[in-house]
Order: structure tokens, then sequence, then C-alpha cells
């Protein structure tokens, strides 16, 4: 069992909906972000996304585009990615870490190199937006067999011809994006969500969580109602390109994971 695996279980356990934050690493410097990240789990964050700077996010939108180019300025990399998740993992061995990004920088270190420093790091999971189910030998396939769970993205023009194909591989959870579009924009109805979780729900034991567009504890509190979670990144992110201290970034963390808990 992975740590996604037992931390859903604990949450089912415990009948409490998932929430999962999402902060660039990096940014807006490697000491801030590691402090941020440690402090998510006291902050109610069930799963972490860690994002992976890179130089042309194509699913992204403003907000995240600029804190990976903050980051990438600042000389975040890679190597210091998995640094950082290395000292998360010091002092926490239960929290599940999902890095998220694209496939040049893992293309460009190796694939069998980067999963076995990625697995040593303490990183569980692998959403990687650019590559699809026709290409699962580059990594989603390795990923698997190194013990990390490759977690797929489906979206409203994921159709019920295209669903089984998504799902095949995907482990951990499903990330429904709530939204057609990148990432930051306008909100969705929970109303016209939740047909889709079940539809999707209906053809995959795994969970299903729900991003994009989710802004306060009323959303995720709505989105969560309707899934097994919710996930909120260009909110939090927003907060460090405006130089908030970290506590003020943790405690509305805190406020959306109890809006998200509370459903």
């Amino acid at each position: 069992m992975t740590r996604i695996d037992a931390k859903f279980a604990a949450l089912k356990a415990e009948n409490r909906k998932a929430f999962v934050a999402y902060v660039m690493a990096g940014d807006p410097d490697y000491a801030t972000s590691l402090d941020i990240v440690k402090g998510l789990p006291a902050a109610g964050v069930d799963i972490i996304e860690l994002g992976l700077p890179f130089t042309d996010p194509m699913a992204d939108g403003p907000t995240i585009q600029l804190a990976g180019q903050r980051a990438l300025e600042g000389g975040q990399t890679l190597q210091k990615t998995l640094e950082l998740a290395r000292a998360f993992r010091a002092g926490d061995d239960s929290t599940p870490i999902v890095m998220m990004g694209y496939f040049n920088p893992i293309h460009s270190r190796g694939v069998e190199r980067f999963l076995g420093e990625a697995k040593e790091a303490g990183i569980d999971g692998l959403i990687v937006v650019d590559l699809p189910p026709e290409e699962d030998t580059e990594l989603c396939l390795p990923a698997q067999a190194a013990g990390l769970d490759f977690i797929r993205l489906a979206t409203p023009t994921t159709d019920d011809r295209r669903l089984p194909r998504v799902l095949r591989n995907t482990g951990g959870f499903v990330y429904y994006v709530s939204i057609t579009g990148i990432t930051g924009a306008a909100a969705a109805e929970a109303a016209d969500v939740a047909p889709e979780i079940a539809r999707i729900k209906a053809k995959t034991d795994l969970p299903v969580i729900v991003g994009f567009g989710i802004r306060s504890p009323e959303n995720a509190r709505a989105m969560a109602a309707v899934a097994d979670g919710a996930v909120v990144g260009s909110a939090i992110v927003k907060l460090v390109e405006e130089k908030k201290p970290v506590a003020e970034i943790l405690a509305y963390v805190k406020t959306l994971a109890d809006g998200a808990h509370s459903a």
C-alpha cells in the first residue's frame, strides 16, 4: 500500500473527504517554499502536490506560470525539487507527495535515474500533464514498476470512449479538471461536476479529486461534497506571489482544508 492509498483508507475510515494543496517548489525561493510545504500537514492538507518548475507550462494559467518563472529565476531545478521533498520527508514520513509538472525535465534527467531518485526522496506519485495514455511506456509504466502512482487527469471533454483509456494505468487517484482551460480559471459549479464524478466513479474504484478554479472554503466544501476531495493550487500560489507571510498562507490553507473536510 502506497502512502496515497493509506491516506485515502484513513480518510474513508474517518468518513472525511481529502484536501489536496499545490505549491510550486522554489517559489519564491527554496527556503520559503520548504517552510510552506513543511507547514501544510498541520494546516490540514492530506496530500501535497509539489510543482516542478518548467519553462513552458502549457496547462497552467498566469499565476502558476509566474510561480514557475520565479522559481527558475531563483535557481530551482529538478535536483533541488527532489532535495526539497527529501528535506520534508526528514520530518514527515506519512503525508503523500505528488510531483506535478511536465515531461521534459524528467526526460532530460533520464527516466530510470529520475524514478530512482524520486522514490528515494519520498515522492509517492506523479502528475505529468503532457503525457497522454498513448505514451504510457515513456514514464507511466516505468513509474508503476518503481512503486510510484501515476495519476491521470480527466476533463469535461473526456467522453465515454476515451475514459477507459485514461483510467487504464492510473493509480492513487483520478484528478478531475472541473473546467476546460487552464489552472486558475473561473470556478465550475458543483451541480455541473457531480454527474461527471458519478460517471468516472462508475468506471473505477479509485478516489476522484476535483481541481481547477477552487478559491474559497465554500468552493472546497461544495466540490468535496460531490467527489472524494478537492485540490487548490492557484489561490494558494497567488498569496506567495503577493509575498504574504508563511503563517498567513498556512492560515488560509487551513480554511480551505476545513471547508473540504466539512463536506
